[in-house]
């Protein structure tokens, strides 16, 4: 099935103070869109035109990189707008959430360090992951647009840390951009629809 750009979830101003309607305005109009596009252009070269996006990654990851780049992008912003709302972040997990986080990941404060050092430690362009792997959440990070779809792994909560996702309004302060993440963005009711969509 074609790629197609989804509508942004909420008002590009609603995420402010913490992502501006400018980040937005180009990470989701300008950028994602571009992946969009060329995905559906390069996926119909590969005979991929009427897969959809989670088996065009599989299938193009180690064998097709433009399609791969693109698809993978396409797959992660899909899901990464949905993992924000205005209002969000902190401690105030779903119970069937707050005890995986608890018995897998060390509890909420230890998540909180692990995800930030993660992002943090992501040379260059990547993300930083929760996924449900063999049963048990893990926490991971991978660079340019890879994820963990191509590691046996199901992403639940995912956070970009390309430069287009933060430099317009933190610069060059990765840290204090993955801080407003956790701690005011993230929309926990989307991780645990992930989360039980992993089967967990």
């Amino acid at each position: 099935m074609a790629f197609t750009l989804p509508e942004l979830p909420y008002a590009y101003d609603a995420l402010g103070p913490y992502m501006s309607k400018e980040t937005l305005e180009f990470h989701h109009d300008k950028h994602h869109n571009t992946y969009v596009e060329m995905g559906n252009k390069l996926a119909a070269e590969a005979g991929l035109g009427d897969a959809s996006v989670e088996e065009v990654v599989k299938q193009s990851f180690g064998k097709n990189q433009p399609l791969f780049n693109n698809a993978a992008q396409h797959y992660n912003h899909i899901h990464f707008w949905k993992w924000m709302k205005p209002n969000g972040g902190g401690k105030s997990l779903p119970g069937k959430l707050a005890a995986a986080f608890e018995s897998d990941l060390g509890g909420y404060d230890k998540f909180r360090n692990d995800f930030i050092e993660a992002g943090k430690g992501q040379f260059g362009s990547g993300w930083a992951w929760v996924s449900v792997k063999d049963g048990k959440l893990e926490i991971s990070k991978t660079p340019n647009g890879e994820n963990p779809l191509v590691h046996g792994a199901a992403p639940i909560l995912g956070v970009d840390v390309w430069e287009h996702s933060y430099y317009i309004d933190y610069r060059n302060l990765r840290p204090k951009y993955l801080e407003a993440f956790v701690d005011n963005l993230i929309n926990w009711d989307y991780v645990l629809e992930r989360f039980e969509a992993a089967g967990k």
